[in-house]
């Protein structure tokens, strides 16, 4: 990097996904209020693909005010099902209510990124992926939250596709990283046309 990378998360996948793809980065958590700018959105009625982006804007834009001369990177992820977003769950009793209600059924992920540049946004990006969850039994609904919960909790839908949460899925159509919270194939070739990342 010809300049310092900041991560404007405390997300341990997307800080993963950097370091695995040899991207020179420093994390420097944003200390923004999501669900108050989640519900705020909600209630105008916005668009999924404008929740997303304008979460992930809030920590890029934060971030990139207290650091200037560096690129500072917001993300944020929501699910999107039959026209309502979906939080991380808060319960148990919201996780199994979730994954219920969407079994069977096709849903959205959409992950944003932001780019930010002294306190001014100049690349964004969302990635759409559109997934599907097999009929699964409640007995094996029930199990599968007993073994992982603690990591379910952290996610939006409670499941995480690179553990158990990929058994519940029977088609999954689009990029992997989205999926993951990040759309890392969109932010390495902005940063390589850039010139910030050799190609």
């Amino acid at each position: 990097m010809s300049r310092p990378l900041l991560l404007a998360s405390g997300s341990e996948i997307r800080a993963r996904m950097l370091t695995n793809a040899a991207v020179p980065f420093r994390v420097e958590k944003a200390r923004v209020d999501e669900e108050m700018i989640r519900a705020a959105l909600q209630s105008e009625d916005a668009h999924p693909r404008d929740i997303a982006d304008a979460l992930a804007e809030s920590k890029a834009r934060k971030v990139s005010h207290r650091n200037p001369g560096n690129l500072v990177l917001g993300c944020d992820q929501v699910l999107e099902f039959e026209g309502r977003v979906l939080a991380k769950p808060e319960s148990l009793e919201d996780a199994r209510e979730q994954l219920t209600a969407m079994r069977g059924k096709r849903h959205r992920l959409l992950s944003a990124a932001v780019i930010y540049e002294d306190a001014e946004p100049i690349w964004r990006h969302v990635g759409v992926v559109r997934m599907q969850l097999r009929s699964i039994s409640d007995d094996y609904l029930e199990d599968y939250l007993a073994r992982n919960w603690q990591s379910a909790r952290q996610s939006v839908g409670a499941y995480k596709l690179e553990e158990e949460g990929v058994r519940l899925f029977e088609r999954v159509e689009g990029d992997y990283f989205t999926v993951l919270g990040m759309p890392l194939l969109e932010i390495l070739s902005f940063l390589t046309v850039r010139g910030d990342l050799k190609s």
